[in-house]
């Protein structure tokens, strides 16, 4: 038997992707405190060096929105959503994902980039994704895999990472240093 993943996240993005993957994890919490001016790999890499894997491997994520180089959080609520969402309308941002895994004896800290273009909207369209409240407790103020998806033009990169796990970057390493353990490889 493989032994699991031990996420070291609550996210349940991350755990649906780990699920769609079909990988043995479990979740583990990690015992971290974001602190301003880190960046997606550092955070992954606290997370992930905060939890105890024991024998299994730890994956640590940690993903930010940027648009001309400035963080797009999460809004607080519905007219920062719209504007967020204003801003993004007919632009070209970017989604950063930091991903560290690692056991006792080695750790791989690796970052990824998607280009998520969105369409020129229009004030309805803004004003019906707001009211979806599908923004909420949303870097950036969307979900793509949801009614989000109606926003974008164009994707290029991985579309889990927008999702909320660099997928593609994940299975290279699980296929790299755990050849056929977890299918790949």
């Amino acid at each position: 038997m493989t032994t699991p993943l031990v996420l070291a996240s609550t996210s349940p993005q991350r755990r649906a992707i780990l699920e769609q993957l079909r990988l043995p994890f479990q979740i583990v919490p990690p015992v971290y405190d974001e602190l301003p001016g880190t960046s997606p790999l550092e955070r992954a890499a606290g997370k992930a060096r905060s939890v105890d894997g024991g024998e299994s491997p730890v994956l640590g994520v940690d993903t930010e929105v940027l648009l001309d180089g400035a963080l797009l959080g999460k809004p607080a609520d519905e007219s920062e959503a719209e504007a967020m969402l204003e801003a993004l309308g007919g632009r070209t941002h970017e989604v950063v994902s930091g991903l560290c895994l690692r056991t006792a004896a080695w750790e791989e800290l690796h970052s990824e980039t998607t280009y998520v273009t969105f369409r020129t909207l229009t004030p309805r369209e803004l004003a019906h994704y707001v009211s979806s409240g599908e923004w909420r407790g949303r870097a950036g103020a969307y979900a793509i895999q949801g009614l989000g998806a109606s926003l974008v033009e164009r994707l290029d990169g991985d579309f889990l990472n927008v999702v909320g796990l660099p997928a593609a970057l994940l299975v290279r390493l699980l296929a790299t240093r755990f050849a056929g353990a977890y299918g790949f490889g």
